[in-house]
């Protein structure tokens, strides 16, 4: 004899579509977290933003190589606010001119200095992942920074026009 009521077949054990079997087997979603965990949830959300933040500031450093000279430099490009700052520290390192360290502390000079005159008759690129070798200047800076391997100065070649002969 089956005991227990219900509507619909089942074999006594629950398995069957009985109301009560289909209570016990539906999903139900856990109820919405209280504040204090919503808090908690955020806080670790900031917390792996910030780890981001750290690793980006942990990039290597960057080789500087001036053709034409045996010894290298190295740069960290994440100690760098951008383009300008990067033209500064390149020419501090190559250009060995006491005026015009002190145009710069004045302030004179430092707001036309950038990559394209860094380093005079020099060009300056730089070498991705890839091994390509890419005018710098043409990324913005936090693609640049992610993406340089190395950095090279490469004399700028003469202009090759002719004079018209007559």
């Amino acid at each position: 004899m089956m005991s227990g009521g219900g509507s619909g077949s089942g074999n006594g054990n629950g398995a069957g579509p009985s109301s009560s079997g289909f209570d016990r087997h539906t999903k139900r979603r856990p109820p919405a977290p209280p504040d204090s965990e919503r808090r908690k949830l955020l806080r670790l959300s900031s917390v792996q933003e910030e780890e981001d933040v750290l690793a980006a500031g942990v990039v290597p450093p960057v080789t500087v190589v001036l053709d034409g000279r045996c010894i290298c430099h190295r740069v960290h490009l994440s100690k760098h606010t951008g383009y300008r700052s990067l033209a500064a520290a390149l020419r501090r390192m190559f250009v060995d001119d006491d005026a015009d360290d002190a145009a710069q502390a004045a302030g004179g000079e430092d707001s036309q200095l950038d990559l394209s005159n860094a380093v005079p008759g020099h060009v300056v690129a730089y070498e991705d992942m890839e091994d390509d070798l890419l005018l710098a200047g043409d990324l913005n800076w936090k693609d640049f920074v992610r993406v340089a391997k190395r950095i090279r100065i490469i004399p700028a070649k003469p202009s090759n026009r002719r004079t018209k002969q007559q």
